[in-house]
């Protein structure tokens, strides 16, 4: 059993507190926030403690992990905080907004012998899962090519829905940052790690906010595959998120995680299953139907805005127990911040950029965003 704790009580909180709360290896105790009024109604609603102060929570309580729920650019400071306390940290995507601040949370957590780890709970998709089995097994061949498509929409009421949304200082980016992190892990998963980026992005039609609401790019992959990425915010009405993976022996695999509409934290669920929309791999092509069915069966029996949360912090607290690397590393959830901000500088640069990128010590523009 392992005492657990969240910091931020924001909407998305309340998913990984009903998580901690449910799961046999943990014990939830405590919730941090800034006001000290807003800790203390998040937990009179799980009957935890609530504190003010991150080290004394730590330290009062005894806690060997945390989760960390404040919006992107704030991830930083409390995941020092909680290191250095002595709590292993699971943090919310994106690890965080920048480069510099990922380094600091990889560094700290090396320097204080703890666990860092990212949520990327579409990993712990049945479809998901497949497509990189059948990767790893070799089916397609090498991957060769790896498609994203995300579009979705977000009216002036999501923005206004919180007052972090929507600016370069509070939310540290737009569809990239906030919404596409999932897809593009996914997509650096199965293919592998990047060799070089361009990219674009623009606000098309939110004129109400700071950050893009569309990006694109062509990645070329160190495995000689390449990569495009396609991610809106200003598709309306929302349509899908798919990710496509293509094989040098001419089959191909896929996954739809998103489906119907964008899902939002603590305002809508989930609106259709996560499936494998592309199977072509010889032999297996009439599975499709079958998974199909099975998937859709499985996601009426549980709810998905929390099941899958649950899957990664038992995932971290198996690999606490037993001395393991937790499925998605801060090293790895880096990778993909490292791919947002190439997009971002690229962008501004009008430039390809090469990879590994290490973050900008002599420019104060946030990589290109503002």
């Amino acid at each position: 059993m392992y005492k657990t704790g969240i910091i931020g009580c924001g909407k998305v909180a309340h998913l990984h507190a009903k998580a901690l709360q449910h799961l046999p290896h943990s014990d939830f105790r405590a919730v941090f926030s800034r006001t000290l009024d807003k800790a203390n109604s998040f937990a009179a609603s799980y009957g935890v403690k609530a504190y003010d102060n991150i080290t004394e929570m730590v330290k009062n309580e005894k806690l060997d992990m945390v989760v960390i729920c404040t919006p992107h650019p704030n991830h930083r400071d409390p995941t020092l905080e909680a290191l250095k306390a002595g709590a292993h940290v699971l943090v919310e995507k994106p690890l965080a907004a920048s480069l510099a601040d990922c380094d600091a949370m990889i560094h700290a957590a090396e320097a204080h012998q703890k666990k860092l780890a990212v949520i990327s709970q579409r990993r712990f998709y049945a479809p998901v899962q497949r497509v990189k089995k059948a990767i790893d097994a070799g089916k397609i061949g090498k991957p060769i090519l790896g498609t994203i498509n995300m579009l979705g929409w977000r009216d002036e009421k999501y923005y206004q829905s919180d007052p972090w949304r929507g600016s370069w200082k509070h939310e540290g980016g737009g569809v990239l940052v906030n919404q596409a992190p999932h897809q593009l892990d996914l997509l650096l998963w199965m293919m592998g790690d990047v060799q070089e980026v361009y990219g674009t992005w623009a606000n098309l039609n939110h004129p109400f906010i700071e950050v893009e609401d569309t990006a694109l790019a062509i990645v070329k992959f160190k495995n000689g595959g390449l990569g495009n990425i396609i991610v809106s915010n200003s598709q309306k009405p929302g349509i899908y998120g798919k990710v496509q993976i293509h094989g040098s022996n001419g089959a191909s695999v896929g996954v739809q995680p998103e489906g119907g509409a964008m899902f939002i934290a603590g305002v809508s669920g989930i609106a259709e299953p996560p499936v494998n929309d592309l199977w072509t791999i010889p032999g297996e092509e009439a599975m499709l139907k079958d998974w199909i069915k099975a998937d859709t069966d499985f996601f009426h029996t549980i709810d998905p805005t929390v099941y899958y949360i649950e899957r990664q912090i038992e995932d971290f607290l198996e690999a606490l127990s037993k001395g393991r690397d937790p499925l998605v590393t801060g090293e790895q959830a880096r990778k993909t911040v490292e791919l947002f901000t190439a997009i971002y500088r690229s962008t501004r640069d009008n430039a390809v950029i090469k990879f590994p990128l290490l973050p900008e010590k002599d420019r104060d523009d946030f990589d290109g965003r503002i």
